[in-house]
């Protein structure tokens, strides 16, 4: 190694190009020399400016990440754009980079697909799924869903992660393809078995239902886990759904309870109402009215429906909080405007009694008319005695 170094170094120092950018990159990677960006980006300007098209590339990329001259977008663009024209597909993405995000030059979408396209024909895969990207949102392009399918798969059968979730995405909504929940599976099995969460997530999506591959439960837990160990909230939910019902696992409320816990932390509306009902219950946790109705709070703050109903029984009954019929009603009113017919009939009976709200046959007869559209069967009875 010592000696084709020494060959190397004394061919760059007589001028060759290739020779400069050859011990350049040896340089730069610390192969058997010390390792020095300064020394490396000296040797890539050398050979740059002789044409030397990987030089060219090289140089630009130091002076986007500022590794061995001072950072520079300027200069960078300069030296890629030279490189790009010489048919280098890393240069030509970078360029497309530079447009997209205005780094040492003038946005611009269209600059950016062309050059994207230029390095998506050479096979250069993250070009491939920015050019479909492009084409997914019209951006500096003419919207095509079917141009878009085209270089995602491009991406995706090059084994890229995120592109293999965005074809498992496009068959299932049918986007530039024919819809195929089987299509959609195989794709985001592709990138599940890559690490990516989503992915992940979907696939314990569809075991769980039987969508595009069999219902199974231990399937469905065994994805729903790999997710949840990323931190995916919609999987720490469903996990903590299935320890909670024993599905592909023994029920345990204490597990699912656990895994409640860290979507609620993260937001997930639905964690935050099952958890509540748990602490309401006290299964896997203390019995608290008070922790329910904080988790109940936040859930209902988010618009789910069953937190809304629970907090306003939790006000009805004075559970956790001083009882309070008009706050009852408040409730049954935000979850009964989403539809909830349970809601609907309740909001109309608290009407009809007035409770914690004034007294009103009209209002009442709206609610029940309401939830007993639905089938709600109290509610066609409740209607029928004030109609008589």
């Amino acid at each position: 190694m010592d000696e084709a170094i020494t060959r190397w170094r004394a061919a760059a120092d007589q001028g060759c190009a290739r020779a400069q950018s050859t011990l350049g990159g040896i340089i730069e990677n610390g192969a058997g020399v010390a390792q020095s960006d300064l020394e490396a980006a000296q040797l890539y300007r050398l050979a740059a400016a002789q044409g030397d098209v990987n030089a060219q590339h090289s140089l630009g990329c130091f002076y986007q990440e500022g590794r061995g001259v001072v950072q520079s977008d300027a200069e960078a663009y300069q030296w890629l754009r030279k490189a790009a024209e010489q048919g280098d597909a890393c240069a030509q993405y970078r360029l497309g980079c530079s447009f997209d995000g205005a780094r040492g030059v003038a946005q611009s979408d269209e600059e950016a697909s062309y050059w994207y396209r230029k390095a998506a024909i050479q096979g250069f895969v993250d070009a491939q799924f920015n050019l479909g990207a492009q084409f997914e949102s019209g951006c500096g392009v003419v919207q095509s869903d079917v141009e878009a399918a085209y270089w995602f798969r491009k991406a995706a059968e090059q084994g890229d992660a995120d592109a293999q979730y965005k074809m498992g995405h496009i068959f299932l909504s049918g986007c530039g393809v024919k819809k195929s929940h089987k299509e959609a599976a195989r794709w985001f099995k592709q990138a599940a078995d890559q690490g990516k969460a989503a992915a992940q997530f979907y696939m314990g999506t569809f075991c769980d239902r039987g969508v595009g591959v069999r219902q199974n439960n231990l399937d469905l837990v065994r994805w729903y886990q790999k997710a949840a160990d990323q931190g995916f909230a919609g999987a720490q939910f469903h996990l903590g759904s299935a320890f909670e019902e024993g599905r592909g696992v023994a029920k345990n409320d204490a597990e699912a309870a656990r895994w409640y816990l860290m979507a609620a932390d993260q937001g997930d509306a639905e964690a935050q109402c099952n958890l509540g009902c748990l602490f309401s219950e006290g299964r896997g946790v203390a019995q608290s009215y008070v922790e329910a109705m904080r988790w109940y709070r936040k859930a209902a703050g988010q618009g789910n429906v069953d937190a809304q109903c629970s907090l306003a029984r939790m006000y009805e009954k004075g559970y956790g909080v001083a009882q309070s019929d008009s706050e009852a009603l408040h409730w049954f009113i935000k979850a009964a405007d989403q539809g909830d017919a349970a809601a609907q009939f309740n909001s109309g009976c608290m009407y009809e009694k007035g409770w914690g709200v004034e007294q009103s046959d009209v209002n009442a007869v709206q609610w029940y008319t309401k939830a007993a559209d639905q089938g709600h069967a109290k509610a066609r009875r409740c209607l029928e005695i004030l109609f008589k």
